[in-house]
């Protein structure tokens, strides 16, 4: 898998427990242009430390530079901080970061006619891009965020970028008017939500109960960190006939371990695609952020990390 070695050029502090690096070539090329709601998935230190999909929230076309912005949160483990931590306490500028190329599973539909965006805290990144290309390409893109106070990011720049940005601090009033935003949308529009795990399933609750169909909401979450544990499930090693249960709980890469086969893996979390294996049969519960529509529908691989099989025994090429 291709790879990106890139040097922080800028570091941005200036909202609490907020960091936004600005990233650019060595040699100052021209990056990978990327569709608005794309991430990048960012090796957060040397063998062993994790690896971070952040949101790029600048411009997508043939970029001088990637911007992204990390919250600071979670303490990792002894000898092992997280990869926030890592990007918060130990990064500075002229440091060279190694990334993967820009990934989008959170594009918006093109054919919608309005696109509803709504973002929570550090939920906002992947709404800037889209934003970008809205007020690009002429489209109707509007914005409900709700952060805490003094913890708001990108406000001024989301507020030049549209007239339709709707900035809460307040609980109360954000539901008062997300609950009327989502009942008063013309039909063809399309919801796109980001934010905490908890925030994300409120507001797809509240839309499901307004009617909204399943095929105009659209989520954007950074890794599986709540996942539930999940049914046991049989699989069956083709090339040895070997076969095992996945407990509940137990993530499939880990049995893999477990029964000494060595999967190349990075994150742990479903963004990066480096733990990718052949599927040749069984049903596929896909909880990656990875892999596109298309590709799970096609039931022919899956990211052991995170995603579980069900149903018939999983048939795995390895």
């Amino acid at each position: 898998m291709s790879t990106l070695k890139l040097v922080v050029t800028a570091i941005d502090d200036s909202v609490d427990g907020i960091r936004t690096l600005t990233l650019t070539h060595p040699d100052g090329a021209p990056l990978p242009s990327f569709t608005p709601g794309s991430h990048i998935v960012v090796e957060c230190g040397g063998p062993g430390r994790p690896a971070n999909a952040y949101s790029l929230t600048g411009g997508g076309i043939t970029p001088s530079a990637y911007v992204i912005s990390v919250l600071r949160c979670g303490d990792g483990v002894a000898d092992r901080p997280s990869g926030s931590q890592w990007i918060h306490n130990e990064l500075a500028t002229g440091d060279t970061v190694v990334t993967r190329p820009p990934r989008s599973a959170f594009a918006p539909v093109l054919r919608a006619r309005r696109h509803l965006l709504v973002a929570a805290g550090i939920g906002v990144t992947p709404m800037v891009s889209h934003l970008r290309s809205a007020r690009l390409w002429g489209r109707d893109a509007r914005l409900l965020y709700i952060h805490r106070e003094g913890r708001g990011a990108y406000v001024d720049t989301v507020r030049t970028l549209t007239d339709h940005a709707s900035i809460h601090t307040r609980r109360g009033e954000f539901i008062a008017e997300l609950t009327t935003a989502l009942a008063e949308q013309p039909f063809g529009t399309h919801l796109y939500i980001c934010g905490p795990a908890s925030f994300i399933d409120f507001v797809t609750a509240a839309a499901a109960d307004l009617g909204w169909p399943p095929s105009r909401i659209h989520l954007e979450h950074f890794g599986a960190v709540a996942l539930d544990p999940g049914e046991p499930f049989a699989v069956q090693i083709v090339s040895t006939g070997e076969e095992f249960t996945v407990d509940s709980g137990v993530s499939l890469l880990e049995s893999l371990e477990s029964h000494g086969y060595d999967v190349p893996n990075l994150c742990r979390r479903g963004v990066c695609g480096e733990c990718r294996i052949p599927v040749t049969r069984g049903g596929i519960t896909h909880r990656d952020l990875y892999l596109s529509e298309a590709e799970k529908q096609a039931g022919d691989s899956l990211m052991p990390c995170v995603s579980r099989g069900f149903g018939e025994t999983l048939e795995l090429t390895l």
